[in-house]
């Protein structure tokens, strides 16, 4: 079949590989529509490696995925041919531990979409299990459900806030990953999110998501703990979630927040940031750490069916498919005015 294939650091083609998926009873073969952009994919087309993850071989790219099922294994009962899905690209070992007790995610065995060795799905179909595949809501449409990826990050750490309604939460990072957990913790039942960036464009589509709930500050000019205070009457955010992985939003991430409040870290720092411990034990901060996420797709989905969620706004570029080394040439120099881009598949 047709593929997105990194072929080395900086050299994407769309060719044809081999790949031997035979779907098993409890298996749904889907033809891929839409896939979004991911900030991984970037980096291993620009570096070829996240950590310990490199990228040795000839690998298919993409994992925010959406599509149309085309054949169904004979024990699955709630999927159907011609279904309009989105589907959760990390598939653990059922009998591991971790996913015993419901922590599937950090399942050292996972198998990841576009994390090496493992292709993504940038290619015409994929063949999945019907656990991890799900019907869009009418009125949800494909790329929308490219989107559940990422609003699925943003949903796992709202729910790992703990969030109390009428909290006000600080989102450092107006990046997809900062906009989409800004939609979930207002989902949540925050009143209001302060969310910071040093791109004015950026910043201007994220308060452009909810002008009313949605507060936006530019930190190369004004400090967000100021704003916080007025906003509180000196006594700070409740929820601070860390969505850039730059180091320094990492490292102040305690100065807005309240005595007693909560920090979840989304963003991953590409360096290791200098704790300010004292910093955190005399406000009592409690710290939640996020991993991809997990048992969240039905709720999103939910949500977004309900218009609760409407992530349109984030997805501002479109590629054809046979356009992908394009497509990845120009992500890797990304506009400040793009959020999200995504791939689109002939039908």
């Amino acid at each position: 079949m047709k593929a997105v294939v990194l072929e080395t650091v900086g050299d994407v083609s769309v060719r044809d590989i081999a790949i031997d998926e035979t779907p098993g009873p409890r298996d749904v073969r889907i033809a891929v529509r839409r896939v979004g952009i991911c900030g991984s994919d970037v980096e291993y087309y620009t570096h070829g490696r996240i950590g310990p993850f490199v990228v040795e071989e000839p690998m298919v790219l993409g994992h925010e995925a959406s599509g149309v099922i085309t054949e169904v294994g004979d024990a699955v009962e709630h999927l159907a041919v011609g279904d309009a899905v989105c589907m959760e690209p990390g598939i653990p070992d059922p009998n591991s531990r971790a996913s015993r007790l419901g922590l599937y995610n950090l399942d050292p065995a996972v198998r990841f979409w576009a994390t090496p060795p493992i292709h993504g799905a940038l290619r015409e179909t994929v063949v999945h299990p019907a656990d991890f595949t799900f019907k869009l809501p009418d009125g949800v449409s494909l790329a929308e459900g490219a989107m559940v990826e990422p609003l699925a990050i943003g949903m796992h750490a709202a729910g790992k806030a703990q969030i109390t309604p009428g909290d006000l939460a600080v989102v450092l990072g107006a990046g997809t990953i900062g906009m989409v957990t800004a939609l979930a913790a207002l989902a949540g039942g925050c009143s209001r999110v302060v969310i910071t960036d040093v791109k004015p464009p950026k910043l201007a589509i994220a308060a452009g998501l909810n002008p009313q709930a949605i507060t936006p500050v530019n930190v190369s000019e004004t400090r967000v703990a100021d704003v916080v205070g007025e906003l509180t009457d000196g006594w700070g955010a409740d929820i601070v979630f860390e969505a850039s992985g730059a180091v320094a939003a990492v490292e102040g991430a305690f100065e807005p927040l309240r005595p007693g409040g909560r920090v979840v870290l989304v963003g991953m720092p590409g360096e290791k940031p200098a704790w300010d411990v004292i910093a955190a034990q005399i406000k009592e901060a409690r710290i939640e750490t996020v991993f991809r996420y997990a048992h969240v797709y039905p709720r999103a989905l939910a949500l977004m069916g309900r218009g609760t969620i409407d992530v349109t706004p984030l997805i501002t570029d479109t590629f054809a498919f046979d356009d992908a080394a394009e497509a990845f040439a120009w992500a890797a120099e990304m506009p400040e005015t793009s959020v999200k881009a995504q791939i689109e598949l002939p039908a």
